[in-house]
């Protein structure tokens, strides 16, 4: 069975009270101050949104030359992340993704579609 890629909506963070007791149910992960999205390529096009379903594309045609390679039928959740000269991520405003110069990455939490070739 052949599926179509499309937005996904992504899984968020659940708020606890506390941690689990067994350690081996949770783990510690670098807070990257980004934009969460999703990208999924279908038709030969790829389409990045927000986590609200909103067009990233125009905001970051770098990210989006980057992952044009992508197969088709594909879907990816990820952040959009600008670094400082020290290391450090921060919040880059999307309205002006080019403003500060820092460069992009798109870091890839999970591929929730892969259209595998056979043959």
């Amino acid at each position: 069975m052949r599926v179509k890629a499309k937005f996904i909506e992504p899984m968020l963070l659940l708020k606890t009270d506390a941690l689990p007791n067994d350690a081996s149910r949770w783990e510690y992960q670098i807070k990257l101050d980004g934009y969460r999205a999703i990208a999924f390529k279908t038709g030969k096009k790829l389409h990045l949104r927000s986590r609200n379903d909103n067009d990233f594309g125009l905001r970051y045609p770098a990210v989006v030359e980057g992952l044009a390679k992508l197969p088709d039928e594909t879907v990816i959740d990820g952040e959009i992340v600008a670094f400082a000269e020290d290391g450090r991520s921060f919040v880059q405003s999307p309205a002006e993704p080019r403003g500060s110069g820092a460069p992009l990455v798109f870091f890839v939490f999970d591929v929730l579609v892969l259209h595998r070739r056979h043959g």
